[in-house]
């Protein structure tokens, strides 16, 4: 056994260290850990004291207490999850004025924790214990498919230059390998064993965590104070994921470039090399051809933001022309005539690359969606900009070298050693946008290695801080994945929580640590002044890192928000620059398919109806597949307008169309004659199963009586059975309202419905039964799936009147409060196109505030009162509203 302080055996010391690690509420043993009065603030990691349990000995030297440390064993019981236990295999101190030392006195403790499978892998870690402690401590993420020993010594990611490290600050710093080990951050064999992906997925960071907490409190007889985490990249997946699952062991985080979507980067990697490299290379881009196509985005797109600098600061901006500027390159007839234009198969490449990746099914936490990239806003994939290319040659190896595109090579790794665990694996044979038999195993991995959980709640709870930022011109990592996600946790806990806990920053013309500007700023200051003091960092200032433009300052904007030249003074200094974002166009819309798709619906006329776009021109038809009013399969086309985010103006007579999660559009269409536009809502997926849409609904709806015009709106319950394909109506009374749902209730109507699978949709038959077929043909029911939940929408075509009515479920709990929670885009019969917010039982309509009683009068409708007077239905993203003489379709933004 090795010996310490006068001879003394150490391992019970550890032990002992150990248990009061695990006894701290915040760091050492986790959120699962039995309480102590002796706690600290928010993220506190220790409590900042002796926990009392720790038997009394006397003080070390620096050089005694280092030693102390060496060769000691660390039990498996003693960590949150499960390990075989961990061991120090050295600890050093390095003298302050040890030859290269800059970062001063510390012991340097080398260790590793041994797997529960002795077939996987140690993870390697590294602690640094400085002998001037300022009791606080930082965890270092990862980068890549990691694999290297992250040591602790390092400056903070995006410093600014001669800022010290942290260690020469004072913090105990820590991090490790991720528990395999490679010379290639691009290396993806380890994960062919299970307990090593988990590791990388996550595992690691807490179980070095636990090992560090427990070193601290041996060394200092304390834990910290508070611990911040630190990462980019890979690392700053890191960071989101110990948050996400360990909200109480940090106080703040900051999360560069985080890779948060990982499996759906990983497939989008596929993608662009299936684009690349199928049909013999027929859209392989070469150097001149991608510089080519770099070059014309930045002409169409560099002086958006006032100047020309050569970074796109207004990305969504210039995204509104990029199908225009790139098509401006097509070769004539679209076949390879040189490096000066693209074939039509090239075209296809770039906006695989552009445009996000839809999923057919879910990864973790229902994301279906992989962000594109901005190459035709300003970023760069190849050039001295970057470090990266798309390869140089069309035919890729196999498995993927340095040779082939850049994006190609993790996804090739990927694919052979995450999903298929077979180094033979042609990646090029894998769809990833439908995976057949390996959707599964990319669904599991997924769970494992994704940070895409957008419910901070108990992180923010608690009084955690997040830093973010990320490059618009990251072409390793789409910031738009980020984005996405971002705008996920707003609708999870609100904007409120947000404001006060996140800060989201991106940067123009930033890269993958590459670009055309390389921001450098305090961020760790930023990050100990909001946690520390309370003062929450807004605007900043960066400096460029970039050699050829170096020193240039540009502010630092909070998404959605890019810097605008004012137009006066040195275009160099940020003082002559705002941020944009209050008005135009500042967000993108990863609602919005990649390729032409059509949506399925209605409007509020009861007319059935299709709707087509084209997301590379924003052309779009509706056609009317059955109506009352007009001949089925009249069509009317016009163009899209973005108006920001997933908001575009349309030639509906003024309607916009918005679209939403999970395949759901919203818009507007003509009426046969005279102005405004009827509301419609349409699906990209939907039902021939009745099965699938069987449940107890309220319902929401409007009509127009065929006699004289009169509009009514129309409450009340309604039943689609699963045992046969049959439905009845139920309502307060003879003229409607809202009831719970009784098969004997007085005020009913009943029928059938039938498939029809020319129109894809069912037809909808009042009275008889299905076996006479005796029923009244009135009208069509568009049976809408999101994200697997059911919307029924039912659009009446009778003798006597027309309308839409859209369903929501009446269960016997209802909605708890606040379900509805989010900014919806609003159409409204009466020509409104508003926003309404929701946020617990507060509601802002148009400006007008009302207040919300979930479950009144019946379970799952939510009553609004004071300055807004309607009710409500709620549905997988859409806001159903009646009130006065109006009906009104929201889609949650």
């Amino acid at each position: 056994m090795t010996t310490g302080y006068k001879g003394r055996p150490v391992a019970w010391r550890l032990a002992a260290a150990f248990s009061v690690a695990l006894l701290v509420t915040a760091c050492g043993g986790g959120d699962d850990a039995p309480a102590t009065a002796n706690t600290g603030s928010a993220g506190n990691a220790g409590g900042g004291g002796d926990a009392g349990t720790t038997p009394a000995t006397p003080a070390l030297s620096a050089q005694d207490a280092c030693n102390a440390l060496n060769g000691a064993s660390v039990p498996a019981s003693s960590l949150t999850l499960p390990t075989g236990g961990a061991s120090i295999t050295k600890a050093t101190l390095i003298a302050a004025d040890a030859t290269g030392n800059t970062l001063g006195e510390y012991c340097q403790v080398r260790g590793a924790i041994a797997p529960v499978d002795a077939s996987a892998s140690s993870i390697n870690f590294a602690v640094n214990l400085p002998t001037q402690w300022n009791g606080k401590g930082i965890q270092f993420g990862g980068g890549g498919f990691d694999g290297t020993l992250i040591d602790g010594t390092e400056t903070v990611r995006f410093a600014l230059p001669g800022e010290p490290a942290p260690l020469s600050r004072g913090y105990v710093t820590w991090g490790d390998d991720s528990g395999h080990q490679s010379s290639s951050i691009t290396d993806g064999r380890f994960a062919t064993h299970d307990e090593q992906l988990a590791n990388y997925g996550g595992d690691t960071l807490k179980k070095t965590h636990d090992v560090a907490i427990a070193l601290i409190t041996q060394r200092y007889g304390k834990a910290p104070v508070r611990a911040y985490f630190l990462g980019t990249s890979t690392g700053g997946r890191d960071a989101l994921s110990y948050i996400q699952r360990w909200p109480a062991d940090y106080a703040g985080v900051i999360a560069n470039e985080p890779a948060l979507n990982y499996t759906g980067t990983r497939l989008s990697n596929v993608a662009v090399g299936r684009a690349l490299y199928l049909n013999s290379g027929a859209g392989w881009l070469n150097i001149n051809k991608t510089l080519m196509v770099q070059k014309a985005a930045m002409d169409a797109c560099d002086t958006l933001d006032g100047v020309a600098d050569k970074v796109v600061s207004n990305v969504e901006g210039c995204r509104i022309g990029a199908m225009q500027v790139l098509a401006n390159l097509r070769c004539v007839g679209g076949t390879d005539t040189g490096d000066t234009c693209l074939s039509d198969a090239q075209i296809a490449t770039v906006k695989v690359i552009e445009q996000p990746l839809q999923l057919s099914y879910p990864l973790a936490n229902g994301v279906t969606v992989a962000g594109g990239y901005n190459l035709m806003e300003g970023a760069l994939v190849a050039g001295p900009f970057t470090t990266r290319d798309l390869g140089t040659r069309a035919v890729p190896g196999n498995p993927a070298t340095t040779a082939d595109a850049n994006m190609y090579v993790t996804g090739d790794q990927w694919v052979k050693y995450f999903v298929t665990r077979s180094a033979t694996f042609d990646a090029l044979t894998f769809d990833p946008a439908s995976p057949g038999s390996w959707t599964s195993r990319v669904q599991a991995v997924s769970a494992l290695t994704d940070a895409t959980n957008p419910d901070l709640s108990a992180f923010l709870g608690k009084g955690g801080r997040l830093i973010m930022l990320h490059g618009l011109a990251d072409e390793v990592i789409s910031p738009n994945s980020t984005i996405a996600w971002y705008k996920a946790v707003i609708s999870q806990v609100g904007q409120t929580a947000v404001d006060q806990g996140i800060r989201f920053y991106t940067v123009p013309g930033m890269g993958h640590g590459t670009g055309s500007f390389l921001p450098a700023w305090n961020s760790l200051t930023a990050l100990e002044n909001w946690v520390e003091m309370g003062v929450a960092p807004g605007t900043r200032e960066v400096m460029d890192a970039n050699a050829g433009t170096y020193g240039r300052t540009r502010p630092l904007c909070q998404y959605p928000s890019w810097p605008k030249y004012k137009g006066t003074g040195s275009a160099d200094a940020a003082i002559n620059y705002t941020c944009e974002g209050a008005t135009g166009i500042v967000q993108s819309c990863l609602n919005l398919p990649s390729v032409a798709t059509t949506w399925k619906g209605g409007n509020t006329n009861g007319e059935e109806l299709s709707v087509r776009i084209d997301p590379a021109t924003l052309k779009y038809t509706v056609t009317i597949d059955a109506s009352a009013q007009r001949a089925a399969n009249t069509v009317m086309t016009g163009q899209l307008v973005s108006q920001g985010g997933c908001t575009y103006a349309s030639d509906e007579n003024g309607a916009e169309f918005s679209l939403t999660g999970g395949g759901v559009l919203a818009g507007g269409v003509k009426p046969v004659s005279g102005g405004g536009f009827l509301p419609l809502v349409a699906f990209q997926n939907v039902s021939a199963d009745y099965k699938a849409v069987a449940d107890i609904y309220n319902v929401n709806g409007i009509q127009t009586a065929v006699a004289d015009g009169s509009v009514t709106v129309r409450n009340g319950s309604a039943r689609l059975r699963s045992s046969a394909a049959t439905w009845q109506t139920c309502a307060a009374t003879a003229s409607g309202g809202y009831i719970v749902y009784d098969a004997a209730c007085t005020n009913t109507t009943k029928g059938y419905i039938v498939w029809n699978a020319a129109r894809n949709a069912f037809d909808y038959f009042v009275g008889g039964t299905i076996a006479a077929g005796d029923g009244v043909l009135s009208g069509s029911l568009v049976s809408g799936l999101v994200n697997g939940a059911p919307v029924p929408v039912i659009l009446t075509r009778s003798a006597a009147a027309y309308g839409m009515n859209i369903y929501a479920q009446q269960s016997t709990t209802g909605l708890a409060a606040g379900a509805a929670d989010g900014a919806y885009r609003v159409m409204a019969t009466n020509g409104e196109q508003v926003n309404a917010n929701l946020n617990g039982t507060s509601m802002v309509r148009n400006g007008v505030s009302g207040t919300l009683a979930y479950n009144t009068p019946v379970p799952g409708v939510v009553g609004a009162t004071g300055g807004v007077v309607a009710s409500y239905l709620y549905n997988s993203g859409l806001l159903i509203g009646t009130a006065a003489g109006r009906f009104e379709v929201g889609l949650l933004h």
